[in-house]
């Protein structure tokens, strides 16, 4: 069935990370911090135990409320604000730009030993009414210039960025969603994540989406089609994020745990990023159970953030779909998700997880240079499948191996860039490339 439920504006919370020793340790995604909580005793503690976050929403005028902070500060390492870096937040009038609130967030975070997740970049909602107004090249301007402008001014502060948002439609189309975004061109959402990129270099970047939790729904494959286009072309995406906002209409699907895998099957990341579930008792434990397992058995998967922290701070407050009630007490969905935390299937994300770039150089009449870069690790190697009948004429800067179909690179002592020259064989197409540490 497909889902129905569609989150309305709604401000996200910035993530932190925190170690269970006294130590700072670096862990996978670059997420370190220190806790004094004994290990497994709260929900950072105990996905740190695995080499994961576990994250909340964050609202600024709420971090007066002690309650709320000390909750959010004993139990989450990961925040994103809820909607202080949206774009109507942060950039009200054109070029007139406005980071009050969201520095709030980022300095409690990380006064507190927190990481942040930067939301968002790039969305048809929440637009402030001058970028409503726009469209064409104008509107393709503004963007690109708000994506440079916010992502720099937070450069080497963020974690992951969701760039794009909800760019895709319900339904069983699998299209674009219709937006002003969209009407200025099919490669607007490649050319925000290459602004996000150039702005903020060491930061994750994400595509953050709705109702794609479902491997066999349209919206999900097209996603899915996306990430891998970009993967193929050398586009940095290094993350995507399923919202994961559930309800009895809109349960946890069977196939979530392949959902998870299938995205990181493709050299990505993955985050659950707004995480909510309706319900209350022994039901609603079960299903926060599920998705930490299924997050926990998928090595990629490598954090989880739920949307707000307790029930009366969510934007479904009557569906109470929080792990802690308005008053701040446990519910069994939290024992039942530290339990999974604890003692679930534990795959920690593979150490010094890396990404590599694949473009095309100087060409001939019967052959074409490809270069390539790896970032994220010094002790890489990177396949890259050649197309059609493509074969290796030369290599330099790399160690590589094969002569057609799959290559094999490593390290020569050059550094991480590299190339190789294909003949082409009648075969033009770029040849595509994952990147694993050894």
């Amino acid at each position: 069935m497909t889902r129905t439920l569609t989150p309305p504006r709604r401000r996200r919370t910035l993530r932190a990370v925190a170690l269970t020793t006294l130590t700072a340790v670096v862990l996978s995604g670059g997420i370190a911090a220190t806790t004094a909580q004994a290990a497994g005793s709260t929900l950072q503690a105990a996905a740190t135990e695995s080499g994961r976050y576990f994250g909340t929403a964050i609202a600024a005028n709420k971090l007066s409320d002690s309650a709320y902070t000390t909750i959010a500060n004993r139990e989450f390492n990961m925040v994103t604000a809820e909607n202080e870096m949206k774009l109507d937040a942060t950039e009200p009038n054109q070029n007139q730009f406005n980071f009050t609130n969201g520095d709030r967030i980022v300095s409690w975070a990380r006064s507190n030993g927190k990481q942040v997740r930067g939301h968002t970049l790039a969305w048809h909602s929440q637009q402030p009414g001058w970028m409503q107004n726009m469209s064409g090249s104008a509107l393709r301007s503004a963007m690109l210039n708000h994506v440079t402008q916010v992502a720099t001014h937070y450069r080497g502060q963020i974690h992951s960025w969701d760039v794009v948002n909800e760019a895709f439609a319900d339904g069983s189309s699998g299209a674009r969603r219709d937006s002003n975004l969209q009407r200025t061109g099919n490669d607007w959402i490649e050319a925000a994540f290459r602004a996000a990129r150039a702005a903020d270099p060491n930061a994750k970047l994400c595509y953050n989406d709705y109702n794609t939790d479902d491997w066999t729904h349209a919206k999900t494959q097209a996603v899915y089609n996306l990430v891998r286009d970009f993967k193929s072309r050398g586009v940095p995406i290094d993350c995507v994020g399923l919202q994961s906002h559930f309800n009895a209409q809109s349960p946890v699907p069977s196939n979530y745990q392949t959902t998870l895998s299938s995205f990181a099957a493709l050299g990505v990341d993955v985050q659950i990023t707004e995480l909510d579930i309706e319900g209350s008792g022994s039901a609603q434990a079960d299903n926060y159970r599920r998705v930490v397992q299924a997050c926990l058995a998928v090595a990629r998967c490598t954090g989880i953030s739920v949307w707000g922290v307790r029930d009366t701070d969510s934007w479904r407050a009557s569906g109470t779909p929080l792990l802690f009630d308005g008053n701040g007490n446990k519910k069994a969905a939290y024992t039942s998700t530290l339990d999974a935390l604890n003692g679930g299937t534990t795959t920690p994300p593979p150490t010094g997880s890396c990404t590599v770039s694949v473009t095309r150089g100087q060409e001939w009449s019967d052959r074409f240079n490809v270069s390539l870069a790896v970032s994220g690790t010094s002790t890489w190697r990177v396949s890259i499948q050649t197309q059609g009948s493509q074969s290796l004429q030369n290599s330099w800067n790399a160690t590589v191996s094969g002569s057609t179909g799959t290559l094999t690179a490593t390290p020569n002592g050059n550094g991480n860039s590299f190339g190789i020259t294909l003949y082409k064989n009648g075969n033009t197409s770029l040849p595509t490339a994952t990147c694993s540490t050894t």
